[in-house]
């Protein structure tokens, strides 16, 4: 499995950390925050350590984008809640943390046929057209997944929900690919 190993490139999770929020409140409060209503109905607002981007809303949820571990997810999550009861905001104790999409990378270290491949795996399973896009775009059932498959024998997997389905999802190509002699 080592030479398939994943690298996750960001994970998506949702929670909701109160009732409702008051976005020009927090916008006034957190430096760097953006919340332009006419624009996008939520309150932008990055941070840096460990990297990540929320999407905050009114209704009191909450998504994070960008991180690059689970971990990563729940850390940033509790730091916002922190952050968000230091300005007087009460959010929800230990909130229900979804993650919602990981997108993952991996490089089978070989120059693939897309061409072969396409015929290999069924045209019901996969879109390729190499007109629109450079890649080969697979879609696997179990774990239900997206990878898409590059000439240069790099794969981007994503609508994981973990990162053992991102890891399971390279795995399902690999065994394939390696059936039909395409590796």
């Amino acid at each position: 499995m080592s030479e398939s190993s994943i690298k996750i490139e960001n994970v998506v999770a949702s929670t909701k950390l109160a009732e409702e929020f008051d976005l020009t409140l927090i916008e006034s409060q957190f430096e760097g925050a953006e919340y332009n209503k006419q624009k996008f109905p939520g309150l932008v607002y990055r941070v840096s350590d460990p990297k990540a981007a929320f999407l905050v809303f009114t209704s009191g949820k909450v998504v994070c984008t960008g991180a690059k571990n689970v971990a990563d997810v729940h850390t940033v999550i509790g730091n916002m809640a922190k952050k968000l009861n230091s300005i007087g905001i009460k959010t929800i104790e230990n909130p229900q943390i979804t993650v919602q999409n990981i997108v993952a990378s991996a490089d089978l270290h070989t120059i693939l046929n897309l061409n072969a491949i396409a015929i290999g795996l069924g045209l019901e399973n996969i879109e390729y057209e190499p007109e629109q896009f450079p890649g080969l775009v697979y879609r696997i059932d179990e774990p239900k997944v997206v990878v898409l498959i590059f000439s240069s024998g790099k794969l981007v997997v994503t609508g994981g929900k973990s990162p053992e389905d991102c890891e399971r999802g390279v795995e399902v190509v690999r065994q394939q690919l390696d059936n039909m002699g395409l590796l």
